[in-house]
């Protein structure tokens, strides 16, 4: 295993040059696979068009066809359960919550051990932990919302019940800016770029980070796997080469962001994803360069992963019967995908 990933250090140039038979074919003669995600040009979520904007999709025999989740609009988890789409770009812990309603979803390939999220309170406020916001507000997405869950754990990790403190529902972007920079919260949960925004603003600073490995540890107590690749368990045993196909092709991705800068990476992406009304692409970078170790380099589930998630669903009172994690996801395309990828750079030698 060592020697492998010794290979694998550099494979990222390799895969750029190696070619495959597959990666001639035009996308009318690869078969069709639909796959939508939770906010596509969202940097926790870049994997997905990078997959497609280096040709690694195309490249191991899938004419990969994504689309996104737009607000009001099906989840890209919900699309994905109702058969409107093959897969999902989702988070991880939507396996739980489907097996508690009887559905069979299953993590194909986990993208990250992060959920890129950070904790942004107001300038001044002092805010250093959870157990600063005792009779205060706090901002989520929306009450029962993935951030919420978190604030909840959050606040429990450090002695606080939802009764000792107030949540709101304050959205992202502009409108949790202006929820900030008001007053009607004195944090609030977040992505890039909207990190970005609050902090050029001078209107806030992050207290917490959730938005790295290193973070989730210290204040989640261990990884919690979010970015991953889910579909319906039945697909997936009526597709198992279709299936390992578009593993192969996000593992590779996963590869090529472990041994690029964030320039690179950015690089890579649509134009309209790196630079933005919220965001220009040198802030862009900057922030992308300070979470990019959320991103898990070989597509295998981070150990215990499941376990914190279960714990933070527990927390939120989400849990309401028994869960079997060992089947809300697999390791067994994504080691088949990291052998692939070291014979290619072997033959590549």
């Amino acid at each position: 295993m060592a020697a492998m990933m010794a290979g694998l250090a550099v494979v990222g140039v390799g895969l750029c040059l190696a070619g495959m038979p597959s990666a001639q074919a035009s996308a009318s003669q690869l078969p069709t696979v639909t796959m939508m995600v939770g906010g596509i040009d969202k940097q926790i979520y870049l994997p997905y068009q990078l997959a497609q904007d280096l040709g690694y999709f195309k490249k191991y025999g899938v004419h990969m066809v994504l689309s996104n989740e737009h607000a009001g609009g099906v989840g890209a988890e919900m699309a994905m359960a109702s058969g409107q789409v093959d897969m999902a770009g989702a988070w991880y812990v939507h396996t739980i919550d489907f097996q508690m309603h009887g559905k069979k979803v299953i993590d194909i390939v986990q993208l990250s051990g992060a959920p890129g999220e950070r904790e942004m309170c107001a300038t001044g406020s002092g805010v250093k932990s959870p157990a600063d916001w005792k009779g205060k507000a706090v901002g989520v997405t929306d009450i029962g919302s993935g951030t919420d869950d978190l604030t909840l754990y959050l606040a429990a990790r450090y002695h606080l019940t939802s009764r000792d403190f107030t949540r709101i529902g304050v959205g992202a972007g502009e409108t949790l800016i202006s929820a900030l920079k008001h007053g009607r919260i004195v944090c609030g949960m977040t992505t890039q770029p909207t990190v970005n925004a609050i902090e050029k603003l001078g209107i806030g600073y992050s207290a917490i980070d959730l938005a790295t490995g290193k973070g989730v540890n210290k204040w989640l107590g261990g990884y919690w796997p979010t970015a991953c690749v889910l579909a319906r368990a039945n697909w997936v045993k009526a597709h198992p080469k279709l299936t390992q196909d578009v593993v192969d092709a996000m593992v590779a991705t996963m590869h090529w962001i472990n041994t690029h800068s964030a320039a690179q990476i950015a690089d890579h992406l649509p134009k309209d994803f790196v630079s933005n009304p919220l965001s220009t692409k040198a802030e862009y970078i900057h922030a992308l360069a300070q979470d990019k170790g959320q991103f898990m380099p070989d597509g295998i589930m981070p150990p215990g992963g499941p376990q914190t998630v279960l714990a933070v669903e527990k927390v939120a009172g989400k849990i309401i019967k028994p869960v079997d994690l060992s089947i809300t996801y697999t390791n067994k395309y994504a080691i088949r995908a990291n052998a692939l990828l070291a014979n290619e750079y072997a033959a590549s030698q």
